[in-house]
């Protein structure tokens, strides 16, 4: 089985504890929210 893997960097903060889910079948999602600074103004 081909398994593709891609990776992501995320920066910014933290906005509140990361909720971790736990499925029957062993795998886990994070679920989190994160706050950033970064500003966009369109040129019109």
């Amino acid at each position: 089985m081909n398994t593709l893997r891609n990776k992501v960097q995320l920066i910014g903060r933290l906005g509140q504890e990361p909720e971790i889910v736990n499925f029957k079948d062993g795998n886990k999602l994070a679920k989190f929210s994160l706050a950033t600074d970064d500003s966009y103004k369109d040129k019109n």
